[in-house]
C-alpha cells in the first residue's frame, strides 16, 4: 500500500536570494536507532521535489516499503522543472527537501545560500571511470540530431546544443567534452534551453544539432535515430553521490528529528533499491508516466553516503572550466560530516 500521498506538480523557478550560508549540526547514521513514530500517532509531513528521474525510483520505493513511514514520517512528493527550481523552493520553504545534482548546489552555495546536503539521490560506483563500461553507468548522453552530420564531438564546434538550464549540470560536464575535443565551450558552441521533452523533439526535427539528456530521455534520443556522442558525466565526475538530496538550513534547524528520519530511511531505501533495482527502475518510471521498459534505461546506481570528495572534485573542475571564479568553502555543507 502506498503510504504518502504523492503530488504531482510543477513549481514556478523562484529567484535565489543570496544569503549567508549557515553551519551544520550532526546527523545520525543508518545504524541510529529509529526513532518512529510520534507518542501520538502523527506523522510529520515532509514535502519533497524531485525533477522526474528513474532515480526517483528509490524514494517511492522506500516509500512503499515503509522506511519513512518506520521514522514517524508521511512524504509528500511533487516534480519541478528543474533543479535550480527545486533548490530556490527549498531555499524559500516552498518544499522541505529537493533533490539537485552537485553543480547546481555549487552554483547555489556559490551565491552562498544557506542550503546543505543531507543524503545521497544517485550517483556512479566507485571507480567508476575505471570499470569495463563506465558509459553503462552514465544515465546522462550528449546526442546528435541524425541530420546534423556530427558524428564526434570535435564537429559540434560552431553547431546548436540543447540543454535543460544555463550553467548547470549538462552544460558543465559536455563543456568539459568539448574542451578535451579542442571546441571552446564558451564561444565556440551556440547553447540554448530546452526542457527534456522539447530537446528530444528537436533534435528529432533538427532544429538542434545536439542536446544533453538524461535517462530516460536518451532513450528515447536512440529511438528517434539520434547519434551518442558521449556518456559526459561520468568522466567529469568519476565516482560516488552526483545527485544529491538538500534541505534549507532553515528547515534543518525547524526540523531536526524529521531531517534526520529523513536521513536514516534514504539509506535504507538506496540499500533496498540497489537490491531490487527492476522494482525501483519500473517505480521511476511509472513515476515519470514513461512509456520505457526497465530494459530500454540505463540502470541507476544508488550511494549510501555522499562523501566529501563527491564535491570536492566537480568544485575545483568548475574553477577549472570558468564556471566558478573561486572554489565554493565546502565545510559543513554535508549534513553530519
Amino acid at each position: 500500500m502506498l503510504k504518502a500521498r504523492r503530488t504531482l506538480a510543477v513549481l514556478a523557478v523562484m529567484p535565489v536570494v543570496a544569503l549567508a550560508l549557515s553551519a551544520c549540526s550532526a546527523a545520525p547514521s543508518a545504524d541510529s536507532p529509529d526513532q518512529g513514530p510520534s507518542s501520538t500517532g502523527e506523522l510529520t509531513t515532509l514535502n519533497v521535489a524531485t525533477i522526474g528521474l528513474t532515480s526517483d525510483g528509490s524514494l517511492l520505493t522506500g516509500i512503499e516499503q515503509g522506511f519513512f513511514e518506520e521514522e514517524g514520517l508521511e512524504i509528500s512528493t511533487s516534480i519541478v522543472a528543474n533543479p535550480p527550481a527545486g533548490l530556490a523552493a527549498v531555499q524559500g520553504g516552498q518544499v522541505d527537501i529537493a533533490y539537485s545534482p552537485s553543480i547546481p548546489l555549487l552554483n547555489a552555495l556559490s551565491q552562498r545560500v544557506p542550503i546543505q546536503v543531507i543524503g545521497a539521490a544517485d550517483g556512479f560506483p566507485p571507480a567508476g571511470t575505471e570499470i569495463s563500461d563506465p558509459a553503462s553507468f552514465d544515465d546522462t548522453g550528449l546526442f546528435a540530431s541524425a541530420g546534423s552530420g556530427v558524428t564526434k564531438v570535435a564537429d559540434l564546434a560552431g553547431k546548436t546544443i540543447a540543454i535543460p538550464a544555463r550553467k548547470a549540470q549538462l552544460e558543465v560536464v559536455i563543456a568539459g567534452e568539448l574542451e578535451k575535443a579542442g571546441v571552446d565551450p564558451a564561444t565556440g558552441v551556440n547553447w540554448v534551453v530546452l526542457d527534456f521533452t522539447s530537446a528530444v523533439a528537436a533534435l528529432k526535427n533538427g532544429t538542434v544539432d545536439a542536446a544533453g539528456l538524461v535517462s530516460p530521455f536518451t532513450a528515447e534520443a536512440v529511438d528517434i535515430g539520434a547519434t551518442q556522442l558521449s556518456a559526459p558525466s561520468i568522466g567529469f565526475f568519476e565516482s560516488g553521490a552526483t545527485g544529491l538530496w538538500t534541505a534549507g538550513t532553515a528547515t534543518i534547524t525547524a526540523k531536526p528529528e524529521a531531517i534526520a528520519g529523513f536521513q536514516r530511511a534514504i539509506v535504507k531505501s538506496n540499500e533496498y533499491a540497489t537490491a531490487h533495482e527492476d522494482e525501483a527502475i519500473q517505480a521511476g518510471l511509472d513515476y515519470t508516466k514513461s512509456t520505457l521498459t526497465i530494459d530500454e534505461v540505463k540502470r541507476p546506481v544508488w550511494p549510501i553516503e555522499v562523501l566529501p570528495e563527491d564535491l570536492g572534485r566537480p568544485n575545483t573542475q568548475m574553477v577549472e572550466l570558468g564556471f566558478l571564479k573561486t572554489p565554493v568553502d565546502l565545510d559543513g555543507v554535508i549534513l553530519g560530516e
